[in-house]
């Protein structure tokens, strides 16, 4: 019943249905479309073969439709084979579909190996490729933000090539990482790095992409032991096919653009803002100065962004290869900013014999990223980023000389203008990093017995990397030049890993209802790496920039190498019961050289089981139900990200000042770090419980899981005595708590010649930390503004309460620096003075829920999609605002400081032009960061195969179309601090995304 009244609100929706009619009249057949229980099919697609001509059946299943006496229909349905009827001048025909049974041997890759879907008992989430590469994307993470349940994917700075964090099932650690692990073609690599950094990921060609797994629970993620706590990801590539040989060009082109910018004062407004704070008449006619120069538009741009790839696929049944080239440029829209990558991939499997095969996968790229100073962590990015330097900046003056050359502020307005910059000299300084990567593995697999197989194989991560940077003499005021202006340096790291493990697997059936399944392996990895530095300052001219460091004044060098091991041992048992029970047993023990002296080894063990329902004799007579399951798992994981070789050690290093000891200088070298032969890894345990439901024929179908995840042994930075001679110690003195909800659902509403796909997912994940530094410390500031405390999430903002302006006669309370015409602060405790006592969690960055919502749709060739992806419930520290809403003169300000406060307008937001002082530290610049934003629409043709051609699709499309929300800043999906687990939802003028128009074409022969 349920089913019949689904399709009869489909039906009613979309116009029941596709039914035409041609101009000649054709007899007309009736019948009935029913499954196997003889029950009718509401919704089934009838066609005539060879037409658009067609219709859908009734709630009943019945139909009727206009066909010629020889005339074939063509009768299906989602979840049913497909059949073909002759019509053969009858003018009934009724007929039965069968279910089909492929969605039981539907694949997906788990860790080193395959799992039927079907017998999946951990959270194990799937994408597909198309739909990772929707998007234009520079790496694979952002295409999959607010595609999978239970993961949180935030682009911390739209700069192309850009950095992305990734938190599956929150953040797990304090001091550590909270990245998952990557897996490609078996190659473990990790993402990481800071706000300017270039993403490791941003490497690796996402149209190279096949499938992608994300292991979510310690049961799916376990067989990766130390590496696992913070989920895994599975990418697979694309491997060559037997049958003809297909070559596919794909390629776009678009423009970017900002999404919006910021109201700030024009030249009239500032200038009378300018002889209000100073006092004076610098500007005697602030009203002829009209608006200015608008020096957001001089920094952003329209800027282009290009894909263009040629891919070869075949093979015959003893070889397989895939090969394809790609070439990636992305422009920012911020000038002088940019991304550009080459990349390559082969992909050949050759079987040798019955017994024996080998094959390769290769990936290799060289990227070009063009940084740009924006947002950076701990510092004043109002005058030190170039977005903070184009809101600031002065409109009354100008950016270049008559002569066309920049025209640094200095130099100008009779050098009022000092402390701030032309926002062109930080496009100016040249940051360019190059990276050639690598990833490279070999394999080999033998059948030894039926059921028994073993694999070998060899992996290589290579990646070389050089950072490039010099600040030009030119963009100095004249009058500051010395022998020290310019500067420049070159960075050169390299890094290697290298991985074996051999993999014996053996695989049977114990009579008719038993399925039974064992893997082993042995694993060792080594990872290498070095790095050399030299640095200069005084160059005697701007001509060599950084090719010729030897000719500046002052050169400092460095270098670093270090090296790391882990070895493995894993085993896992698969067991099955008549396709209804399945039992999963995992343990994995990995020894790693960086973990101390007293803890080198640790073990890894889950467990997890599934009932499918569904097989029971009282479920399958339910006709609307396909397939319902119940998952539980529990296990642990471990967390070794975090410790960086040697930090168990004591450890010394260069003071970095020197000494003279009889007229020579020497170097002081000191002790840096205090052994810990206790320090481990981080261990998180598990709980999982999970319902998978399929309905109507698998026409919807739902995934529902709750979590429960602990993790223990938090590296976290305890406080010694000054007696130790030690500032502080790194060690396991933390824990925390996430737990949450997940909910994915997907439906194909419509499977006929009209299609209509819908999937959405929400999370819900809730964090508290449970203890610090063993219970010493409950709360400790990580800024001025944001703490760490016991029993709250991680993150909050706690800051005093703004409680208006102080208006005239106001009695100014004690405690602060507060003055009439400036921000006024609550006085919380009551006790008529301000203090630390008056200080509040006033915010927090953690979402209630996040969510993403895809349509598809496609008719007679076209297809149309959608994807759109929010956050709710997030609180954004806006700390520009305390910059750009303070009248300190000199810099300009946002335009609501047009309205600020004077006695005869007593505004109770916008400080007044003389009140001087800095705004205080408080809830004032704390917003709502809740936003939806509709991430991108295609519109697509494909024109049928001729000739030597098997198809064209055509396609336009838009990214980042718009963004609702009532976040004042640039961009609500922003952190200033990457990945950091602390600090989270802070804006201190990070780069924002743009928004992008595009069309492109797909040709393959």
């Amino acid at each position: 019943m349920l089913k019949k009244i689904l399709c009869l609100f489909l039906l009613v929706f979309l116009g029941c249905g596709i039914s035409q009619r041609t101009l000649a009249q054709s007899p007309t057949v009736t019948g009935k479309v029913t499954d196997e229980k003889g029950e009718g099919i509401p919704g089934a697609s009838v066609t005539v073969k060879g037409t658009q001509q067609g219709t859908l059946t009734t709630v009943e299943g019945t139909y009727s439709l206009e066909a010629a006496g020889n005339a074939t229909l063509v009768f299906s349905f989602v979840g049913y084979l497909k059949e073909e009827i002759a019509v053969n001048n009858r003018s009934v025909i009724d007929i039965t579909l069968k279910t089909d049974t492929k969605a039981l041997e539907e694949v997906v890759v788990v860790g080193y190996g395959t799992q039927r879907k079907v017998e999946t008992t951990g959270s194990i989430a799937s994408v597909k490729a198309a739909d990772l590469v929707q998007t234009p994307v520079a790496n694979i993470a952002q295409g999959l933000q607010a595609r999978v349940a239970g993961v949180q994917i935030n682009q911390n700075s739209g700069s192309p090539g850009g950095n992305v964090s990734v938190r599956i099932r929150g953040t797990n650690s304090i001091n550590g990482s909270s990245e998952p692990l990557y897996v490609v073609d078996g190659i473990q690599i990790s993402n990481g790095g800071g706000i300017t950094d270039v993403s490791p990921l941003s490497t690796i060609n996402p149209n190279d992409i096949e499938s992608v797994e994300v292991l979510k629970d310690a049961s799916a993620s376990a067989i990766y032991g130390a590496r696992a706590a913070n989920g895994v990801v599975l990418i697979t590539t694309k491997r060559g096919k037997s049958g003809a040989t297909r070559v596919t060009f794909d390629s776009y082109y678009g423009t970017q653009k900002a999404n919006k910018m910021l109201d700030v004062l024009n030249a009239s407004e500032f200038a009378q803002l300018e002889n209000e704070v100073f006092k004076n008449n610098n500007y005697p006619d602030p009203a002829s100065l009209g608006e200015g120069v608008n020096w957001q538009k001089m920094i952003f741009r329209e800027a282009p962004i290009q894909n263009h790839q040629l891919s070869v696929n075949g093979g015959n049944d003893k070889t397989q290869v895939a090969l394809s080239l790609n070439y990636f440029d992305q422009k920012g829209i911020i000038m002088s900013s940019g991304f550009k990558r080459y990349s390559y991939r082969l992909n050949l499997d050759h079987r040798i014999s019955k017994i024996f095969k080998i094959g390769t996968s290769i990936l290799g790229s060289y990227s070009v990223n063009d940084g740009v100073t924006t947002g950076i962590e701990n510092t004043d990015s109002s005058i030190n980023s170039i977005l903070g330097a184009a809101l600031g900046a002065p409109p009354t003056l100008q950016p270049y000389r008559p002569d066309g050359t920049l025209f640094p502020f200095g130099e100008q307005g009779a050098g009022q203008y000092r402390e701030v910059k032309n926002p062109l000299e930080f496009a100016s300084v040249l940051q360019e990093r190059t990276i050639k990567r690598s990833l490279i593995n070999l394999y080999g697999e033998a059948n030894i017995l039926k059921g028994l197989t073993y694999r070998a194989s060899f992996n290589v991560d290579q990646k070389g990397e050089l950072y490039n940077y010099y600040s030009p003499r030119s963009i100095i005021n004249r009058a500051d030049l010395n022998d020290n202006s310019g500067s420049g340096s070159k960075i050169n790291g390299n890094a290697l890993a290298l991985l074996h493990e051999s993999i014996l697997t053996y695989s049977t059936n114990i009579g008719k209802n038993h399925t039974f399944k064992a893997t082993g392996v042995f694993g060792t990895q080594i990872e290498l790496a070095n790095s050399n530095e030299i640095s200069a300052t005084g160059f005697p001219n701007d001509a060599t920039q950084n090719e010729a460091l030897q000719l500046a004044l002052t050169r400092t060098v460095k270098s670093n190498r270090t090296s790391q091991r882990l070895d493995s041992y894993m085993g896992r048992i698969n067991y099955g019961f008549k396709d209804k029970f399945f039992l999963d047993l995992t343990a994995r023990v990995d020894g790693f050289s960086n973990f101390g002296a007293n803890n080198k080894y640790g073990i890894f063990p889950a467990v997890s089981a599934a009932y499918r329902i569904i097989e029971e004799d009282f479920a399958k007579n339910i006709s609307w139900l396909s397939d319902l399951k119940l998952r539980g798992s529990y296990g642990l994981t471990g967390n070794a990200a975090g410790i960086s070789p040697y930090q168990s050690l004591a450890t010394v290093s260069a003071s970095g000042k020197d000494y003279i000891f009889n007229h020579a200088y020497l170097t002081g070298i000191s002790p840096t770090g205090i052994a810990n032969p206790n320090l481990r890894w981080e261990r998180s345990i598990q709980t999982n419980f999970g319902l998978d439901i399929s309905l109507f024929s698998n026409r919807l179908s739902i995934i529902a899981d709750a979590y429960h995840k602990k993790t223990l042994d938090l590296l976290f930075v305890k406080t010694l005595p000054l007696s130790s001679g030690y500032a502080d110690m790194t060690g396991n003195y933390a824990s925390l708590l996430n737990k949450g909800l997940e909910l994915a659902t997907n439906a194909r509403i419509l499977n006929g010649a009209f299609k209509w796909d819908v999937s959405a997912n929400v999370t819900i994940n809730r964090n508290k930390v449970l203890s610090l530094d063993e219970g010493v410390t409950n709360e400790k500031f990580i800024t001025t503004y944001t703490i760490l405390k016991v029993g709250e999430p991680l993150g909050l903002f706690k800051s005093y309460v703004f409680d208006g302006v102080n208006q005239t006669g106001d009695a100014i309370l004690p405690g602060y620096d507060g003055r009439i015409g400036g921000h006024k602060l609550k006085d919380v405790t009551g006790d008529n003075q301000i203090s630390a006592a008056d200080q509040m969690i006033v915010g927090n960055p953690n979402p209630k829920f996040i969510y993403g919502f895809s349509t598809n749709l496609s008719f007679k060739g076209f297809d149309f999609g959608a994807f759109f992806s929010g956050s709710q419930g997030n609180d954004i520290y806006n700390a520009s605002r305390l910059s750009f809403e303070n009248p300190l003169g000199q810099r300009n300000l946002m335009k609501g400081v047009a309205n600020r406060w004077s006695p005869t307008n007593p505004s109770n937001q916008y400080v007044s032009g003389y009140q001087g002082g800095r705004l205080p530290i408080s809830d004032y610049v704390v917003e709502d960061g809740s936003y939806l934003r509709c991430k991108n629409l295609t519109l697509g043709y494909t024109i049928p195969s001729f000739g030597p051609i098997h198809g064209i699709r055509l396609y336009v499309s838009t990214n980042n179309l718009f963004t609702i929300t009532k976040y004042s800043g640039y961009d609500p999906e922003v952190n200033t601090y990457a990945g950091s687990n602390t600090v989270i939802g802070v804006d201190n003028l990070v780069y924002p995304q743009a928004k992008s128009f595009l069309g492109g074409i797909q040709v393959t022969f």
